[in-house]
Formats: C-alpha cells, sequence, structure tokens
C-alpha cells in the first residue's frame, strides 16, 4: 500500500475536484512520490475505480522508466472556466417569445371549439 497523504500536502492542487480527463494529463507532470502520494490518498478517502486505475498505470510507466512531462501540475485549468465579467440582464428585448396558442384554438379557453 502506498503512503497516505494529507489534503494540503497533495502535489495536485484541489485534486478532489478534478474531472479524471484532467487528472490524467496533469498527473504526467508528476514523479513516482507524487502520483504514490495521490494514489495513497485517493485508497483512502474515494477509492475511486477510473482514478485508481489511471494512477496505478501512471506509477507502473515511471517505474518501467517513463519520465515526468515538463509541463506544470498547477497550469491552466479549462474545467474551472472564470465567471463572467457582469451578471447578464434580462429585459423585454431579450427575453424568449411568447408562444402563440394552436391555430385550431386555446385547449385552455372552453367557449373554443378543439
Amino acid at each position: 500500500m502506498t503512503p497516505e497523504a494529507r489534503h494540503d500536502e497533495l502535489p495536485l492542487p484541489d485534486y478532489d475536484h478534478l474531472p479524471l480527463g484532467s487528472l490524467t494529463q496533469r498527473i504526467r507532470t508528476l514523479d513516482a512520490d507524487g502520483v504514490s502520494a495521490l494514489l495513497g490518498y485517493e485508497q483512502e478517502h474515494g477509492n475511486r475505480l477510473p482514478v485508481v486505475q489511471v494512477l496505478q498505470a501512471r506509477l507502473q510507466e515511471l517505474e518501467s522508466g517513463a519520465e515526468p512531462s515538463g509541463g506544470s501540475p498547477t497550469g491552466l485549468a479549462p474545467e474551472k472556466a472564470a465567471a463572467p465579467s457582469a451578471p447578464r440582464q434580462v429585459d423585454q428585448t431579450t427575453d424568449a417569445p411568447t408562444i402563440n396558442p394552436p391555430s385550431h384554438g386555446d385547449p385552455t379557453n372552453p367557449g373554443q371549439p378543439r
């Protein structure tokens, strides 16, 4: 079993909230110790099978001679888009159009034929 790390000591910030695709790319920047720390943390906390499998596969790659990539584990995070600069205003010009009743009459009006 790998050593367990505390959340604030993990090599990837906000690790718990990364989607699997982003995690797969970000762990490529880590060395074997960093991946082992994530694996230990994952097994002790979430123990999500797809995440454990990705971490184990990367650890095996590193043990087989693969090198960490030169990127930064804290680099661009497209899954965390910035909030809009100003809230959108909705008025009559941007509101949805009025829905017209069907051509055969309004079903909620008992005086009209159906």
